[in-house]
């Protein structure tokens, strides 16, 4: 007989942490645009106070992180991803987000975009779930 097969409920922190990083990133993306064409932001609203991560500061420099084209993957998607395979806590979420947030507002020439948060996002959650789930 074969065993029932229950999906993993996905944790309310991946499920912001991706409504967080999309609206960065599209933020981002959008300021970017605004800036390298020599017009105004097409948001009127400056980026949602609720994310902590620091504004960005263009022009961008490339990085290691940076991919020629934006990922398929939704932001979401990705996440829920890496939590059903990574076999990590959702508390390597929370400290994968520390992560990027630090690492935001020392590198503010990288803004977190479209183009690399897919990158960023997988190197946060590994170091996280280095520290604190491998024993």
């Amino acid at each position: 007989m074969g065993e029932i097969h229950h999906p993993q409920v996905i944790p309310k922190v991946v499920t912001f942490l991706s409504s967080l990083l999309e609206r960065v990133a599209e933020s981002n993306d959008i300021a970017e645009a605004a800036f390298f064409s020599g017009s105004p932001p097409l948001s009127s609203s400056p980026p949602s106070p609720s994310s902590a991560l620091p504004p960005f500061s263009f022009p961008q420099r490339t990085s290691v992180f940076h991919g020629l084209t934006r990922p398929t993957i939704s932001i979401r998607s990705y996440l829920e991803r890496i939590f059903r395979y990574a076999n990590c806590s959702p508390s390597c979420f929370v400290v994968a987000y520390i992560y990027l947030d630090r690492f935001a507002s020392k590198q503010p020439a990288t803004p977190i975009t479209s183009y690399n948060v897919h990158r960023l996002l997988i190197t946060s959650v590994m170091v996280a779930a280095k520290f604190l789930d491998d024993l």
